[in-house]
This record gives C-alpha cells, structure tokens and sequence, in this order.
C-alpha cells in the first residue's frame, strides 16, 4: 500500500504532500460549492463574505498543514485556489471588466 487516509490527511510512502494537497484543494472547492448562494448574495457585506470564507472554506484546505514542507509550486497552488475563490466571489477588480480592455468615457 502506497498511501492511506489517517485522521482526514493522505499519508504516501515517499512522504510527500503534493497528493494531500490536491485532496485539500478538492475538498476545499467542493465547501465552496455548498456555501455559493452566500457568497454570491448582495444582502451581505464583503467583511462578512471574507468572514465565511476564512471560517469555512479555510479550515477545510489548512487542515494538517502545520506539519506541510511547501515548495513553490505546492504555494502557488494554495495561492491560486485562494485567488480564484475571492475573484468569483468579489468578481473582477475594478476596470478588469473587459479582460484586459481599458475602459473608455467619452
């Protein structure tokens, strides 16, 4: 047997945490799922979406990473997923609406 789950973290024989990562990442966006109508609702206040995001969705892909030895690729993608959450949540940063194209006023 090359891996096994033992107490919610993917242990591998070569140690390696790449695996459980992509696990995190797996569960964290399927928590995303469940708490979508939330975080797209405009009844509710940024601080209070950044608030459900840092309490629920968070939690679910840190868990066990105290005892993580993170290269650069394994940050990057800990960096995009969050990236990528708080972009369909918040939508695209002011005069990004386009890709790319500046806006015009006449």
């Amino acid at each position: 047997m090359q891996q096994f789950k033992y107490l919610g973290e993917t242990l591998l024989y070569q140690n390696s945490i790449q695996e459980e990562i992509k696990s995190r990442l797996h569960s964290g966006n399927a928590c995303y799922l469940l708490v979508q109508n939330l975080l797209y609702s405009s009844l509710l206040f940024k601080n209070t979406k950044i608030k459900i995001y840092r309490t629920i969705i968070l939690p679910v892909i840190l868990y066990g990473f105290d005892t993580w030895l993170l290269t650069l690729m394994e940050e990057c993608m800990l960096r995009v997923f969050e990236t990528r959450v708080l972009k369909r949540i918040f939508g695209p940063e002011e005069g990004q609406g386009n890709r790319g194209v500046e806006k015009t006023t006449y």
